[in-house]
């Protein structure tokens, strides 16, 4: 059965509490607010199937791409929408359109992120948009595979551990399956997410707001309307954090308050951004170099200014990296307003986390053991501080070497 002695070697793909065949697999959040499985051992029957399903004890060999392509949508309005070019709605359109469903990642009311599925093109406006937050998986392994054994198309995107979890709980290979993940840095707390989103909800709904006149009383009630990590109104790549919430008094009046903080200001990008809360196995994760089986990997195409300027309109490019031979990009074509094809060693070049996973950072155990009394922002600020200071430092001695040899 399985059994989490070494955190580093759980990447929390729920594949093991879906395949359970008594249903006594849970998963329980840790101090770190990460998920983990948690057998119930008298139910347990050591049948093996979740250790058999466990993409971290079965790793896929590592891969190189069929082709590259740098693309972008064809619909302005949802090229804005999304992270990068549009790229993961074109393809869902096209799976949708032929009848298919399509799993993703949305926010729930309360900010959690979840994984779902749409049979609907209206309903992939809740899965663009990068959520830069462990999604819970759920039963959509499950679903996925019931609308498969009925001979629908299903397109199923997530991080990569998540990909190769599906396919490690699938055991079968489908025809009707596409998979999509995307280029991972790797996924930050829950917990800590849900700890922010309280800290700045008390904060935009305690003080004065540039919305209102008046300081927001205590007796109002927020709630979150909209979440969006890549906020493009200062462009694709000056991104930007924001947060719409709407509060509702006592007298029934609904005011909106709108937070909007660019990347290098955002507290939680920051955090994340230095490595201060990524879940343990993200510092050695086991589905870099293209192994979770994925047929498209996408992402940012970062540095097609230089490669294709007259691509770069500051909206977003994505980069489309296609692993499996079954797959013709020109079926997606006709919703892609521009494609041209590029080599993989350009994107590694600009985006190494394709290969490389995080350097674990010496602050986090500080972090989480800060207390929880003390906020975030100043939690976060003491750790990264540090961090910061340690990465300038170790840059600095690669650039004295590279410059040492190169005198040599």
């Amino acid at each position: 059965m399985i059994q989490i002695t070494d955190k580093q070697k759980c990447c929390g793909c729920w594949a093991c509490v879906q395949r359970c065949p008594k249903g006594c697999i849970t998963m329980q959040e840790d101090e770190e607010g990460f998920l983990y499985p948690k057998v119930d051992s008298f139910h347990c029957i050591d049948c093996g199937l979740c250790e058999k399903v466990c993409p971290v004890i079965h790793q896929e060999p590592e891969r190189r791409p069929i082709a590259v392509y740098a693309a972008k949508h064809s619909d302005e309005k949802i090229r804005l929408e999304s992270s990068s070019g549009g790229v993961f709605s074109a393809i869902a359109e096209c799976v949708l359109k032929n009848g298919g469903v399509v799993f993703g990642a949305r926010f729930e009311k309360d900010g959690t992120v979840i994984h779902g599925y749409t049979e609907t093109v209206d309903g992939l406006a809740a899965f663009r948009g990068s959520k830069y937050v462990q999604s819970r998986v759920g039963d959509t392994y499950r679903q996925a595979e019931e609308f498969l054994k009925s001979g629908r198309e299903v397109l199923f995107s997530g991080t990569p551990c998540q990909i190769a979890g599906l396919y490690r709980f699938l055991r079968k290979t489908y025809n009707t399956l596409l998979t999509v993940d995307f280029i991972c840095h790797g996924v930050p707390s829950p917990g800590v997410w849900r700890t922010y989103l309280k800290d700045e909800t008390a904060r935009q709904c305690g003080r004065k707001n540039s919305v209102f006149s008046h300081p927001i009383n205590k007796d109002e009630d927020a709630r979150i309307e909209r979440i969006s990590f890549r906020d493009k109104r200062l462009g694709w790549k000056k991104y930007s954090f924001s947060l719409t919430l709407s509060v509702l008094n006592k007298h029934g009046k609904k005011n909106t308050v709108f937070l909007s903080e660019p990347l290098d200001k955002n507290i939680f990008l920051r955090g994340f951004l230095s490595d201060l809360y990524l879940r343990p196995s993200c510092y050695a994760c086991p589905v870099k170099s293209l192994k979770s089986g994925s047929d498209f990997t996408i992402a940012d195409f970062w540095g097609v200014n230089k490669v294709f300027p007259e691509m770069d309109d500051d909206k977003g490019v994505s980069v489309i990296i296609v692993n499996s031979s079954r797959i013709d990009i020109q079926r997606f074509s006709s919703l892609l307003g521009e494609i041209r094809s590029t080599d993989y060693e350009i994107i590694l070049k600009y985006n190494s986390a394709v290969i490389y996973s995080v350097k674990a950072v010496k602050n986090r155990s500080k972090f989480y053991s800060s207390k929880s009394s003390i906020r975030l922002k100043v939690r976060c600020y003491e750790r990264r501080r540090n961090t910061l200071f340690n990465r300038a430092l170790n840059k600095l001695i690669r650039i004295m070497k590279i410059r040492f040899h190169t005198v040599l």
